[in-house]
């Protein structure tokens, strides 16, 4: 079904990387899920009225928010695909990370209306009565609300939308809750007689699933505003196509600036041999530019670096730095390593980089590699930049 209606409404859907053909999988995405979310919230309304079910009605409420998240979601696809213009270089991509924190927010309202709309439940239960229907709508909805979460996933994945994620997430969450009220009412046609209010207790579990989902996928959204790691294998994608031009010899320092889905800005320092031809290595690394932003569509700015790699009193100096290093911890690296010979000692010249996670502080670190190259050549001084990855 989800392969169908992308097929009959989005044109030319193969080419994701077009901001046009994003903006048509949001506007199916939303307008499925506004469809959908409406219909349900007046069967579920009806439900709740005609069987006094108070986890029925907040549910009911749960999916017309649902409704709304996703009016929020078409607008901040609209607004992120607007072009550049001169206060926003970079485009209105982040647009959508703001709409899906919305969203995310709105699942936290949502829960925490319903969890005290229980709490009030279980003060002051009242009788539960339901049908027949009413417990074939809530197995229909059950139903709908699981297709929508492989809907939204699908389409997320697709397009790597943050903003749809969150919308596949409040689904899944919403056919637990609904499931539970099934239960609910399921129980009271059946007229199970119990001194336990069930209707409240299924109310709070339902609000406090809905909070957890709608914290993480609110972390996860406010660590994409903030500038979040990227993934593991963005990172890999880059380092293995490098890997195709020969004449680098290594990349470091690599940064990623995250302006909204298919907007990434890509910075890193390639090492290139200094005995070669600097108008030729200028030329390659013009060409890697080009090619990532043909491939990945990444907007990429390269410093060169040269390094000695033929002489060999450098190289064995920089194998001797090395050595020093990774005794104080395997998990350190160097670059952009250099020497400077004076009459009477060596000045070793580095980058020392230190993971975010070490127990070493980065002064600590540069501290204990300088210290430890001075003990084992007392003719070799360290002169070290201490920093953290960028990626």
């Amino acid at each position: 079904m989800t392969k169908l209606l992308i097929r009959l409404f989005v044109k030319d859907n193969k080419n994701i990387k077009d901001v046009a053909v994003r903006t048509k999988y949001a506007s199916l995405s939303s307008f499925t899920g506004i469809f959908l979310n409406v219909l349900l919230f007046i069967g579920k309304l009806l439900i709740g009225i005609i069987s006094n079910s108070v986890s029925a009605i907040a549910d009911a409420f749960n999916n017309l928010t649902d409704a709304g998240s996703s009016v929020v979601t078409l607008i901040g696809f609209r607004l992120s695909s607007k072009p550049v213009d001169t206060e926003h270089p970079h485009g209105h991509g982040r647009f959508e990370y703001v709409a899906a924190f919305i969203v995310d927010m709105i699942i936290l309202v949502v829960g925490f209306e319903l969890f005290t709309a229980s709490i009030g439940e279980i003060i002051h239960p009242t009788a539960t009565k339901a049908g027949i229907t009413s417990l074939i709508l809530l197995g229909v909805a059950v139903l709908i609300k699981l297709w929508l979460f492989f809907f939204y996933r699908k389409i997320a994945n697709t397009i790597s939308s943050s903003a749809i994620k969150a919308a596949a997430t409040d689904s899944i969450s919403d056919c637990l809750a609904t499931t539970l009220v099934f239960v609910t009412v399921l129980l009271s046609y059946f007229n199970v007689a119990t001194t336990v209010p069930i209707d409240g207790i299924v109310g709070i579990l339902v609000a406090v699933f809905i909070l957890y989902s709608g914290a993480k996928a609110a972390k996860e959204t406010i660590d994409l505003l903030l500038g979040a790691t990227p993934s593991k294998e963005f990172i890999e994608d880059i380092y293995s196509f490098v890997k195709g031009y020969p004449e680098l010899l290594g990349i470091h320092d690599v940064m990623v600036h995250d302006y909204g889905p298919g907007r990434q800005i890509v910075s890193f320092h390639a090492e290139v041999s200094s005995d070669c031809d600097i108008n030729h290595a200028h030329e390659v690394i013009d060409q890697l530019e080009r090619d990532m932003h043909a491939k990945f569509n990444y907007i990429v700015t390269i410093h060169l670096d040269p390094i000695s790699v033929n002489d060999e009193h450098v190289n064995a100096m920089r194998e001797f730095a090395k050595r020093c290093v990774k005794e104080i911890s395997p998990e350190f690296s160097i670059h952009d390593f250099r020497i400077t010979k004076g009459d009477n000692y060596t000045n070793l010249i580095f980058d020392l980089v230190i993971p975010h996670d070490s127990k070493i502080s980065v002064d600590a670190a540069v501290k204990l590699v300088g210290d430890k190259i001075r003990a084992e050549d007392k003719n070799c001084y360290a002169v070290i930049r201490g920093e953290h990855p960028y990626v």
